[in-house]
Parts: structure tokens; sequence; C-alpha cells
């Protein structure tokens, strides 16, 4: 039961992503959509779901359009703004470093999601993820502080706070 679960939860999520991602709603855009999405919950549920009521759970689904829409609004806006300003400055102010950032989760999931943030964010690339010592190194653009942890406020605590409430 729980790996028909699983397959259908996979099913559901993959047809979700590709529909949104084709733009489309026509008959053969969901006709499509619906064949990989079967074939991908098929071939994947066992390795992508460990825990399908996490899923399932309202208020997780509540933090991902929080985070969302904070990440895609604020967060991606002020870093553009500030590389765009480094640009275009007669002296292109930087300061490079790559900084330990310490992380608190737990799950593979939230780890990636804050590995990715972190780089998809212009200004901070993570080079390193150390499971042992539990860090991320990143190349910082504008390293305002060394400190482990202060350099997670300035980072990460806002992509692991979410994080946190939606995979562990």
């Amino acid at each position: 039961m729980a790996r028909v679960l699983n397959t259908i939860i996979v099913a559901v999520l993959a047809f979700l992503v590709y529909i949104v991602f084709s733009g489309s709603v026509s008959f053969y855009d969901l006709t499509t959509g619906l064949i990989v999405a079967v074939i991908v919950g098929l071939m994947f549920s066992n390795i992508t779901l460990q825990n399908p009521n996490k899923v399932l759970n309202p208020v997780r689904w509540y933090y991902v359009l929080r985070y969302a829409l904070r990440y895609f609004i604020i967060d991606e806006t002020k870093a553009h703004l500030d590389v765009i300003k480094r640009i275009l400055h007669p002296k292109a102010p930087v300061n490079p470093a790559i900084v330990k950032v310490p992380f608190y989760v737990e799950s593979d999931y939230a780890k990636t999601a804050i590995a990715c943030s972190i780089t998809n964010t212009p200004g901070t690339v993570v080079v390193e993820i150390d499971e042992n010592e539990k860090v991320f190194y990143v190349h910082w653009i504008d390293a305002k502080t060394l400190e482990p942890e202060k350099a997670r406020e300035e980072i990460s605590l806002v992509f692991e706070k979410y994080s946190k409430k939606i995979f562990d």
C-alpha cells in the first residue's frame, strides 16, 4: 500500500511540474504529462519518498508557498540588485571569500534546498558540503564576516528556517 501511495504522490508532483513548466493545458500536453508522470512515479517512488505523509501535510505546503514567494520576490531581488550595483560601480567593490556556513537540518532534501537556494542567489555559491562537520563552504562575493555563525545569519538562516519546516 505504501508503494502505491508513494507512486501516486510522485506521479502527481511530476505531472504538476510538467504542466507548470510546459505552460500549456492542451489535450496533448495533459496526455503526455500524465504518461510521463506515471512512468516517473513507477520508476522513482521507492527512492524519492520515505514518508509520504510529509508530502500530504497542508502545513508543509503552506510553508512551500511562503518560501517560494519570499525567495523569488524578496531574496532574489535583493541579491540581483546588489550584484548589479557591484557590476556598475566604477571600482567594482568585492570582498570575495570562501566561508564556512553551519547548518542544523537533518534530511537530505532540506540540505539540498538550502544549498540550491544559496547557489541560485547571485553572489553566493556552495562549493562543498561537509556532512560530518555539518557545514556548507560558500564562495561569497562580498564576505561581510568569516565567523561561521554570523555568515549563517547573513547567507542561509532564512533558507534553513523554511527548509526545516518543509522537509525535516
